[in-house]
Parts: C-alpha cells; sequence; structure tokens
C-alpha cells in the first residue's frame, strides 16, 4: 500500500496524475488537522463536537464556550487515521494544496513559529421555485477574502479574517434587513444594483498565555456559551464587537472561569456633533460577561452565567463606567443592581451530560427579570437538547434536537426609559436568535470520506400579547463534497423551504423556497433560520 503510493505521487505522466488525484479525492478525511479558532460554522464543527464528547480522552476540556482555548498544545488538533497517508502524498506539493493542507503553510522544524493563510470564498447562485413575498427569482452571494492564523512559540497566537460581499437575498432575508439596516449578522451595507447588498467586515484576535493557568484574547470577534445549536446566554448571532477575554483555568483544568469585556452599538445616533459628509458616531453601551464552567465528572459538567449591559453613552457618545462594571466575581453585581435596574442584568446556567462517547444531553437556563411588574411578567428561558454521535452505529452519522422556550419582553431592559440597553448588538439580539417564543430545532449530518449530506429543520412559535403572532417552517439540506479539509473548501447543491403562517390575523402565508448551488469556505455561522 505504502510502495504503491509512493510510486503514484512520482508519477509524472498526465495519465498517472489524474489517477491519482481521483484516488486522493476517495481519501476518507473525517476530521480536519487544524481548525481556526473562531466560532466555526456549525456543520463544520461536528467533527470537533465528536471528539470533545467522548468520555476517556480529553476530558478536562471546556466545550460550552467558544472560541476554545488551547490551554495544552496539541488538545484541540484532531488528526484523522487518513493523514497519516499525508506523508506519502507530499512529493506532489500540488495535489498536497489541492486536497490537504492550507494555501500558504509556513512551520519551523523546531515548532517556535506556524502561519498559514487561506482563501475566504464564497460563490453561490439560487433560483426560487416559489416565492409568494417577491417578484425576485434568482439569489446569489460572492464573497472574496482571506483567513489567515500564526503562533509563534506555544503561549502566543493570533487570528485575522476579511471577507469582502454582494448578495441578492431571499425576500424575506432582504425586507429583515431593510428594516433593521443590518445583513444578518454581517453589519451594515449599502445598495448593490438594483435589489442587491454590497456590505464587508473582518474579525481578528491575538492570544497570549503570559502562565499555564491564564490565556489573555483581545480582538474583534464574537463569543458563544453553550453545547446546543442555539444559545439563550451569548450567542455567535449578532455582528463581530470589541471584546477582552480573559480565561483561567485550575484544579488541574477541571475549573474554567472567563471574564469578557465588549463594547456593543446601537444603531442610534450618540449624540455627538457629526461633521459634514461624514457618518454619525453610533451610540455605544459596555457589557461584561462572566462564565464558570466546572467539570465535576468525566461525563458531567456545568456552568454558571452571568451577563450585564451598562448604561448606554451619554449625548456626546461618551461612556461612564463605575467600579463595577469591571469586577470579577460572577454574580456580584446582581447585588448591587437587582435584575430591574437600568444597567441590564442577565444570568444563566448550563449543563451537559455524556450518557456515553456517543450520547450528549446538555440544556441551558436564563433568567431576565423576576420583578413582575411588567404586564408580560416575569422573563425567563430554557434549552434542552441532545446530540447522538455516530447514530445507531454508523460511523459519521450525528443526529441533533433541541428544544428552546425564551419568554416575551425577554432581553429588553424593563424601564422604557432605558431601552436602548436591551441585550442586542447592531440591531440583533446577542442571544438567542429569534429573540423570543419556542422553536424545535431538529439536525442530521452524515459523512462519507469527503461527501457529506446534511439537514436542518427548525419549527418556532411566535406570540405577541398573547396572540399567535407568526409560526415558521424552516427547511434545509445540503448535499456536497469537501475538495479541502483544512478549510472547509466545498461544492455543494441546497434546498431550502420557508413557510410562515399567521393562525390569529387575516393574512396570506408567506412562502419561499429556492434551490442553491455554491462553492465556498464554510467557516464561520450565518444565520437565516428566523
Amino acid at each position: 500500500m505504502v510502495t504503491g503510493l509512493k510510486q503514484w505521487t512520482r508519477a509524472k505522466s498526465r495519465k498517472q496524475i489524474l489517477l491519482f488525484t481521483f484516488f486522493a479525492i476517495l481519501l476518507p478525511q473525517f476530521y480536519f488537522a487544524q481548525f481556526y479558532n473562531l466560532p466555526n460554522d456549525y456543520i463544520f464543527g461536528i467533527s470537533t463536537q465528536k471528539q470533545l464528547a467522548k468520555i476517556d480522552t480529553l476530558e478536562q476540556t471546556h466545550s460550552a464556550i467558544q472560541p476554545y482555548i488551547s490551554f495544552y498544545s496539541k488538545q484541540y488538533e484532531f488528526i484523522a487515521d487518513s493523514t497519516k497517508l499525508f506523508k506519502y502524498v507530499a512529493d506532489d506539493p500540488a495535489i498536497n494544496k489541492i486536497f490537504f493542507d492550507h494555501l500558504i503553510h509556513l512551520k519551523s522544524k523546531n515548532n517556535k513559529y506556524e502561519f498559514k493563510v487561506n482563501p475566504l470564498l464564497n460563490f453561490e447562485f439560487g433560483r426560487a421555485y416559489y416565492d409568494t413575498t417577491s417578484i425576485y427569482t434568482k439569489t446569489s452571494t460572492n464573497t472574496r477574502g482571506f483567513i489567515a492564523s500564526g503562533a509563534i512559540g506555544k503561549d502566543f497566537y493570533f487570528e485575522t479574517m476579511f471577507a469582502e460581499n454582494q448578495s441578492v437575498f431571499p425576500a424575506y432575508v432582504a425586507l429583515y434587513s431593510k428594516q433593521t439596516k443590518i445583513i444578518p449578522g454581517q453589519g451594515r451595507y449599502k445598495a448593490f444594483k438594483t435589489t442587491g447588498y454590497d456590505y464587508a467586515f473582518t474579525s481578528g484576535f491575538i492570544s497570549y498565555q503570559p502562565i499555564k493557568q491564564v490565556n489573555i484574547q483581545i480582538g474583534h470577534g464574537k463569543q458563544k456559551i453553550g453545547n446546543g445549536y442555539r444559545s439563550l446566554l451569548l450567542s455567535d448571532n449578532a455582528f463581530n464587537y470589541p471584546y477582552l477575554r480573559i480565561t483561567s483555568q485550575w484544579l488541574k483544568g477541571k475549573l474554567q472561569y472567563s471574564n469578557i469585556y465588549a463594547v456593543f452599538m446601537n444603531l442610534t445616533t450618540g449624540g455627538a456633533p457629526t461633521p459634514p459628509y461624514t457618518e454619525p458616531l453610533f451610540q455605544k453601551k459596555a457589557a461584561s460577561f462572566q462564565f464558570l464552567s466546572f467539570n465535576a465528572t468525566k461525563r458531567f459538567n456545568i456552568g454558571l452565567f452571568q451577563g450585564m449591559i451598562w448604561s448606554a453613552a451619554d449625548s456626546l457618545n461618551r461612556q461612564h463606567l463605575d467600579w463595577q462594571y469591571f469586577n470579577p466575581v460572577i454574580f456580584s453585581n446582581i447585588g448591587f443592581y437587582g435584575l430591574n435596574n437600568k444597567n441590564n442584568i442577565l444570568i444563566g446556567a448550563t449543563t451537559n451530560f455524556k450518557i456515553s462517547s456517543q450520547l450528549s444531553v446538555y440544556a441551558q437556563f436564563m433568567g431576565d427579570d423576576f420583578s413582575n411588574t411588567l404586564t408580560l411578567g416575569n422573563t425567563f428561558g430554557y434549552q434542552a437538547g441532545i446530540k447522538y454521535f455516530d447514530a445507531f452505529n454508523l460511523k459519521n452519522l450525528m443526529l441533533q434536537v433541541e428544544y428552546n422556550d425564551v419568554t416575551e419582553g425577554s432581553y429588553n431592559n424593563p424601564l422604557t426609559a432605558y431601552s436602548n440597553q436591551s441585550y442586542s448588538h447592531y440591531n440583533q439580539n446577542i442571544a438567542y436568535t429569534p429573540g423570543y417564543g419556542k422553536e424545535l430545532v431538529a439536525i442530521a449530518d452524515y459523512k462519507f470520506k469527503r461527501a457529506f449530506v446534511n439537514v436542518k429543520y427548525n419549527m418556532q412559535w411566535l406570540t405577541l400579547n398573547k396572540f399567535e403572532f407568526y409560526n415558521n417552517s424552516i427547511f434545509r439540506t445540503q448535499i456536497g463534497y469537501t475538495i479541502n479539509t483544512a478549510y472547509n473548501f466545498n461544492i455543494s447543491l441546497g434546498y431550502n423551504y420557508r413557510q410562515q403562517q399567521f393562525p390569529d390575523f387575516k393574512l396570506s402565508n408567506n412562502t419561499t423556497s429556492f434551490y442553491t448551488i455554491s462553492l465556498k469556505s464554510n467557516l464561520y455561522n450565518t444565520y437565516y433560520d428566523f
């Protein structure tokens, strides 16, 4: 086998190279050799989730907060058995670059530094099969960018990403963007041709570990807390934001404590004078989050959470922070302000239990206000879910079911005068994507060598003042092939269906269904399932 591979890779004739390329395509690649640290595309991250779900290996990782922190140097690099074949294909650099390696990958022999760069591409074209909300039948996305990362020694890591986009969206996404003035999760836009949107975004951070137990990150990006598809506490739903994250790990890794300080924005002017022909400064609001994660056993993890949106900036867009904002002790700010204060505080808890290395159950609880002074009553939410890896003993089949329930009025500051301190950024909720309501999410993903198929179904029920405002049925399926596993470069065909019903109102249903074909690097989440 080894000798044959060497002969193939050393072949010079066109016929032999083509045959070897065909063989390389069929090599099993269930896991990626290395991955970027940002909150990855959920389907792309399933291989990582599978490894973290095992009971007897990596038991001291804390999977409920992303990006993951690598306290121990190879802890989060998962290498497939087939990577043992890499040394036999390395004789042909072109084959390696196409199917296995990063576009640019520099690494010193003594492991003192490593640097990698990959393209960030998305060429997607769709055509509506049925759409009751728009006369436009074509959709498209054209993304060009790059993602780069590097490490110097064992203690310093950095990452940066840039993407320039032009898109034509389905009608319901386009309507949402016009109402909110943003592309979901990807920032503000300007008009592109007649019906399109032009937008760009960046992210990046540097990570430094001064001592074995402490990691410090500063950057512009997103965080996510929870083991589920959704998060009721802090998610990667909204646009990128500046942040400082300090993570410490104790008790031989069983206890991990994270402090996150961030700056969010309301898309309203901060009041400061704006020179002619310049954009206004938007209103800033500071935020702080604490998350305490404890691995009680190899199977059981519990986490405690506190989030606070500080007073928004004044009329001159100046931020005034008291010392309590920098208080790093979880739950101590509740004693100062409570849950019904102009400083919007949220509390919560997470848990994850590994029934086996294949089966895990997880849950979240969120509490926003228990004063019962609002017309709508107290506001809270909960989540329950189950993940099944290698389901029914079929390798690389993952099944997941999740239920979310968030009461109306959650995440908004209960005092009307301080409504600009809602749990939001760039007109989007920084936690639960739909904002409130009930939701059932079902996900299935199967990989065979480099081929994949995944299916996701969302059923959402939203009430408004005790009326059924609308119900959404959202279905998406993709079938595709991963060209390069290092940065999840793939080609796929997809089908999307969405129906919105208004049970208690005399309105017609909105129905959208369309097909897509795409060639893209799937490295970050975009949430259009609302």
